[in-house]
């Protein structure tokens, strides 16, 4: 399971992977000190400066390539959506006084370079490419539409001839996308937001009913968000903050207020999906960030705006949060700085935000306790059924398999919750399978049209996993109960972060950052913070077993038994 930080602002990679990196470094180091929110748009004007000088380097500039003005990926594939961005950020130091590249040449004639490339990669039908997955794709042409029409909205409130020829481009470009999206499909719920606050873009700087009759039908059928405030798709660092910003833009532009509902909503969700060292939690998702270590910098518009638009105090708070612990990521915001006059306002007092809480949102089968420094999340349908964090040092993972026929990984079903106990439960059955009937014999020995549900069971044998999950002031207990058929081989994996350092605990040979517990507690320790876990129990060695998930990308700490097995696992 590789672990990286997703640093995102919509379902296209900003950039690439090695450039966000260096472009970081830069920032960090710029950025060790906290922002006050007084210097927060100087500081973003000076980091999208540096952005600008590492950007330019990956622009395509000989004239003779069939992709001249395009931006590279790592992979040097030229690409729409990045050279969006690469517009959007040119934009955003060119129309900034406080920007070393204020009404730079050399920016405009970067921009219109770029801007051709834009045209020349555009469809007849006025798609675009996503080159790692969609082609002719309308969704994907809403989401570098954004970057552009918010460039243009801004590039028109300066006045310079110079800047004729990008906006033209520009213009021509959205245009033609416009008609893409006024009819095109889409492949996920997010997308429909995404196309509707395209839509609303471009109808904000060039007006046409059909962009409203489109918005209207995907409107209809209502925002995907449930009672717990969790959109469809549970992608906490990546899609549920896109759908916020989409909603927002729709009920700017459009006058639809009532969208701002599930805005809030789920922003409200979102304080309580947050470890202590701004970490967010992604376990639920459906989508590609799950299990990845997620940043609430993709929040920070929507907390802002909403904050100001609500004289809300605590999403003041987590707005200013935001800007303290995940401050070298919003210098993607700079445009909205520069396009939205509320973003300028002063936001209400902090109100504070919870830190000692223990909440469950039922919808997503998930629980969430905090205690200070301290967090831990229960959830339910999901192999990582438990992560413990405690300061910066994680455990982000605890699973549990047995080698039952095969299918053992453990998978509690729906969360049960009794007298403050959180239970989860597996039952499996092992069949065997008799001849099959006479009469439906296919009479040419073919395996494959002998349907094996037609098959008679015997000595069938069953298997029944129970986990409960206890918490007192921060220190968690699990009794794992496993049983029915005997002898069946298991193992616990507590799966912690390669950063940190383990004692107590002794190497596998054979697996690549394996380690047992065999008795006594285990220490994991990351910089200021000790997490400690036991005791240790082995009865066997064999810690991959057959049909469980590989080892975790990280330290592996085993404990090993067989069934019957009753046995209460301590974390704090």
């Amino acid at each position: 399971m590789e672990r990286r930080e997703f640093i995102k602002l919509s379902g296209v990679s900003l950039f690439s992977s090695n450039l966000l990196n260096n472009v970081n470094s830069i920032i960090y180091a710029q950025q060790k000190e906290n922002v006050s929110s007084d210097s927060l748009f100087q500081n973003l004007v000076r980091l999208n400066d540096h952005l600008c000088q590492e950007l330019m380097k990956r622009q395509e500039l000989d004239k003779s390539h069939p992709w001249f003005g395009g931006v590279l990926d790592d992979y040097e594939i030229h690409t729409t959506g990045g050279t969006a961005e690469f517009i959007k950020v040119m934009i955003s130091a060119y129309v900034s006084p406080e920007s070393e590249f204020y009404k730079s040449d050399s920016l405009i004639e970067r921009m219109n370079y770029a801007s051709l490339y834009l045209l020349k990669a555009q469809h007849e039908d006025g798609t675009i490419d996503l080159l790692t997955t969609n082609f002719h794709s309308t969704p994907d042409t809403g989401f570098v539409l954004e970057p552009l029409c918010i460039g243009l909205f801004v590039l028109n409130r300066l006045s310079s001839s110079q800047t004729k020829n990008v906006k033209e481009n520009l213009k021509k470009f959205i245009l033609k996308a416009g008609d893409a999206l006024s009819v095109g499909g889409i492949h996920t719920p997010n997308h429909r937001w995404v196309v509707c606050m395209a839509l609303s873009r471009i109808y904000s700087l060039f007006p046409n009913e059909k962009y409203l009759n489109r918005i209207e039908e995907w409107l209809l059928e209502k925002i995907d968000i449930d009672a717990d405030g969790q959109f469809s798709e549970k992608s906490a660092s990546i899609y549920n903050p896109l759908t916020d910003r989409c909603l927002i833009t729709i009920a700017r532009f459009l006058n639809k207020p009532e969208l701002l509902n599930a805005v809030h909503r789920n922003l409200d969700m979102s304080i309580y999906y947050v470890h202590a060292d701004g970490e967010l939690v992604t376990a639920a998702s459906k989508r590609q960030d799950q299990y990845q270590r997620g940043s609430m910098a993709s929040y920070y518009y929507s907390y802002r705006y909403m904050a100001i638009q609500e004289k809300n105090g605590q999403f003041a708070a987590m707005a200013r949060w935001i800007e303290k612990t995940a401050s070298k990521n919003l210098v993607w915001f700079l445009i909205f700085f520069l396009e939205d006059q509320i973003l300028n306002q002063q936001m209400p007092d902090n109100v504070d935000l919870p830190t000692d809480y223990e909440k469950i949102f039922i919808h997503s089968d998930l629980v969430r306790i905090r205690r200070e420094q301290v967090s831990a999340t229960i959830i339910a349908n999901n192999p990582h059924f438990f992560s413990f964090m405690k300061g910066k040092a994680g455990l982000e993972s605890i699973r549990f398999a047995s080698a039952f026929f095969g299918k053992g990984q453990f998978k509690g079903r729906a969360l049960e919750i009794q007298n403050g106990k959180y239970i989860l439960r597996q039952q499996l059955a092992g069949p065997y399978y008799q001849p099959f009937p006479k009469e439906k014999l296919p009479g040419d020995g073919d395996w494959n049209k002998m349907d094996r549900s037609l098959r008679p069971q015997s000595e069938i044998q069953h298997y029944e996993a129970v986990v409960t999950i206890m918490e007192k002031d921060g220190k968690f207990e699990l009794t794992f109960d496993v049983g029915s058929t005997d002898n069946i081989p298991l193992s616990i994996e507590l799966g912690f972060r390669h950063s940190g350092k383990l004692l107590g605990v002794e190497k596998i040979p054979e697996v690549e950052h394996g380690f047992i517990l065999k008795q006594g507690f285990g220490k994991y320790i990351f910089e200021n913070e000790t997490i400690e876990f036991g005791p240790g129990k082995k009865e066997h060695s064999w810690t991959q077993l057959r049909g469980a998930l590989p080892n975790f990308d990280g330290l592996s700490v085993y404990l090993t038994s067989f069934t019957p097995f009753i046995f209460k696992l301590q974390i704090f």
